[in-house]
C-alpha cells in the first residue's frame, strides 16, 4: 500500500447492517416491509405522501436506536489520519458516517436527517417526523419532502465523485450489491484511470467480477484490517 495517495471509498447498506438498520432491498425484495416502488419513487410521493413521508419519518426516528459500528469507526480514522486525498462516497441514507466522525464524506443518495423543497431546492437539516405540506423556510412553499434520491432522480455530486475517482490510486467497496447504478460503474471508471480496485462483502456482488480482489467477511472486521494495513 505505499503507493497510495488518492483513496475513494464507496460504502453500501451491508456497513451498516451491522450496526441494525435494514439492507435497502431484502431478499424478498421489500424494504421495511414496502415494494420500494412504493416508498422510494417520485410517482410513489405523488400517489401517496402520507405514506411515503411516513416510511421515511420511521428510518429517521431508527436512527436513535443504533450506533456506529467498527467499520464506520475504522473509516473515520482513516479520514482523520490519511495525508493524500480521500473522499468516502456513501449510498447509505443514515447518519453513522457523520457520528463515528467522519467528514471527507459526500452522501449521493440523501440524508434521512435533511429534508428537501420540492419548490425552490433548498435542503435544510431535518430530525423530526416531516407530514406532508410541511413549509420550506427559504421560499415559503408548503412543499418540504424527504431529502432522499429517488429512483429515476440524479444522485447528489456526481461530478465531484467522478473527478474523484479520475485521480485515485485505490478504489475500495464496502458492502454494496453491485445492481444499482449508477454507483455500479464507479469500479469500471476508477479501473479506467488505473486505479487498483478492492471490494468488501459478505457475498459476491453483483459487479465482483470487475474488481482485481474481492475479500469476504463483515466489514466490521474486513474494514479495520485495511485500515491499519494503509495507515501501517
Amino acid at each position: 500500500m505505499t503507493d497510495i495517495r488518492n483513496i475513494v471509498i464507496l460504502t453500501g447498506a451491508g456497513i451498516s447492517a451491522e450496526s441494525g438498520l435494514a439492507t435497502f432491498r431484502g431478499p424478498d425484495g421489500l424494504w421495511e416491509g414496502h415494494r420500494v416502488e412504493d416508498v422510494c419513487t417520485p410517482e410513489a410521493l405523488a400517489r401517496n405522501p402520507t405514506l411515503v413521508h411516513r416510511f421515511y419519518d420511521e428510518r429517521r426516528a431508527k436512527l436513535a436506536e443504533v450506533a456506529a459500528n467498527p467499520a464506520h469507526e475504522a473509516l473515520a480514522a482513516l479520514d482523520h489520519a490519511w495525508p493524500g486525498d480521500l473522499l468516502i462516497v456513501t449510498q447509505n441514507v443514515d447518519d453513522l458516517h457523520e457520528r463515528a466522525g467522519a467528514s471527507r464524506l459526500l452522501h449521493m443518495h440523501g440524508e434521512l436527517k435533511s429534508a428537501l423543497c420540492a419548490a425552490c431546492g433548498k435542503a435544510v437539516a431535518w430530525a423530526d417526523p416531516l407530514p406532508p405540506g410541511s413549509v420550506c423556510t427559504g421560499c415559503g412553499a408548503p412543499s418540504l419532502r424527504p431529502d432522499i434520491v429517488f429512483f429515476g432522480e440524479m444522485p447528489y455530486d456526481m461530478e465531484r465523485i467522478e473527478e474523484a475517482l479520475a485521480q485515485a490510486d485505490l478504489f475500495v467497496s464496502i458492502g454494496t450489491s453491485g445492481a444499482v447504478y449508477p454507483a455500479a460503474g464507479f469500479v469500471q471508471m476508477a479501473r479506467h484511470y488505473g486505479a487498483r480496485t478492492l471490494e468488501f462483502n459478505l457475498d459476491p456482488s453483483a459487479g465482483s467480477s470487475y474488481f482485481e480482489e474481492s475479500r469476504l467477511g463483515p466489514a466490521s472486521k474486513l474494514v479495520p484490517e485495511l485500515v491499519r494495513d494503509l495507515l501501517g
